[in-house]
């Protein structure tokens, strides 16, 4: 990104400063451009929009044609403060928190609200939604009043590796403020719907067109080409939630197979990681590559360790990796039993013999499963339609009618 197209939000707070994405410090979108009043919605993420493209991606996409959406990602270590304003298109912007290594945790929030309220002035946001990935941001956002608070509860983050202390105590402040709440599995809906009087279960969903092109036999990306078969893929964020020991002993098992996985090692040592010939590491990739990826695999896995922070966990991989046309074997997670589990092409298995069998289950007869089932149930799980379902909930906040059918295609 050149220097031209970075804009930030700082202090002082210079002349060149006072545009972003484009639009002037008085600009104000027409009504008209909305089918409510509510014209910005800010969103307030742990994840950042250019890591793996997932949940928040796919949905504040699709916001962005009823919202201006102003996506807040937690701060990163730099030499000096900024507020990085960083536009995907006219209605979608990234800010990314610059601030100094070493600043204190009470400086960070207040830096933070300093730039959010000068957010807010600058593009005269006063009628906004406040959507939440993070209880955490309540730290410097609990000042602001939005029309709406809506939590959207993808994981049940407390229970992951370096949670901060005071998470759950900053959740139970969301959640008094928060006029809806989703959560992206039924197993988190079931452990959240008694604390809120308007909780909604929105469990992963698909982009199946995108993910449909691994069935029409894409080429094979030059760093997996030159594997030999069968190989057995994951694909997904390798942390503490994967059960590396399983998956070491299934490569000393079967060393026949080779074992492809995609994407970051986060909160983990990759010198942990089990290493040997037939274990292929290549990486993050992006999320318009994955379908050549999957289309080159013969059967995907779902290797997670049974703990607290795979509990309520709704894995999105179930439904791309199903919508490439490949049958999985996962590990008895409750949301993929429950929704996928009573007929293959899902197999369920338990420790390193039973994946063992299920994968040559699936390799020797991977054609006479349950597919009509599944692709019938994956029809029904778009994220165009959860998106819809979601904003119908919003606009009845509003007490408005929902907007036109061609606004969520």
């Amino acid at each position: 990104m050149s220097n031209q197209q970075k804009q930030a939000i700082g202090q002082p707070f210079a002349q060149e400063h006072v545009q972003l994405m484009g639009l002037a410090k008085d600009t104000v979108i027409p009504s008209t451009s909305f089918a409510h009043q509510t014209q910005d919605l800010i969103c307030f993420s742990h994840l950042r929009w250019n890591f793996v493209y997932q949940r928040p991606q796919h949905l504040l996409s699709r916001a962005s044609r009823h919202f201006r959406v102003w996506f807040w990602e937690e701060p990163v270590v730099d030499n000096r403060s900024w507020l990085e304003v960083r536009p995907v298109n006219a209605q979608l912007n990234i800010l990314v928190p610059h601030l100094p290594g070493g600043t204190d945790a009470h400086t960070q929030q207040a830096m933070q609200r300093k730039w959010l309220d000068e957010l807010l002035t600058q593009h005269q946001i006063t009628d906004f939604v406040a959507w939440y990935y993070t209880p955490m941001a309540l730290n410097f956002t609990e000042h602001i009043q939005p029309r709406l608070t809506v939590y959207d509860c993808m994981d049940e983050l407390s229970a992951f590796r370096g949670a901060p202390p005071q998470l759950r105590e900053r959740e139970k402040q969301l959640l008094q403020q928060a006029k809806l709440v989703f959560t992206g599995g039924q197993s988190l809906y079931e452990a959240k719907k008694n604390l809120h009087p308007s909780v909604h279960a929105f469990p992963s969903s698909i982009d199946n067109h995108h993910f449909g092109q691994a069935r029409l036999g894409l080429a094979d990306p030059a760093d997996q080409s030159s594997l030999a078969y069968p190989r057995i893929g994951f694909s997904g964020v390798i942390d503490e939630r994967l059960d590396i020991a399983l998956l070491g002993e299934l490569a000393k098992r079967r060393p026949d197979w080779q074992f492809v996985l995609l994407g970051p090692v986060v909160k983990i040592d990759p010198a942990s990681l089990p290493q040997g010939p037939n274990l292929h590491y290549l990486g993050m990739k992006a999320y318009e590559q994955l379908p050549a990826y999957f289309s080159n695999w013969q059967v995907a896995l779902l290797p997670f360790a049974l703990n607290e922070s795979t509990r309520f966990i709704s894995p999105t991989k179930t439904p791309e990796y199903l919508a490439a046309g490949l049958p999985v074997v996962s590990s008895p997670i409750r949301d993929v039993v429950s929704t996928y589990g009573e007929c293959g092409p899902v197999w369920i298995a338990d420790g390193a013999e039973e994946f063992e069998r299920s994968i040559a289950a699936a390799l020797a007869d991977p054609g006479s499963m349950c597919w009509k089932r599944i692709d019938a149930q994956l029809a029904q799980s778009s994220w165009q339609q959860t998106w819809k379902d979601m904003h119908k909930l919003i606009m009845g906040q509003f007490q408005l009618e929902p907007q036109k059918q061609s606004l969520y295609e």
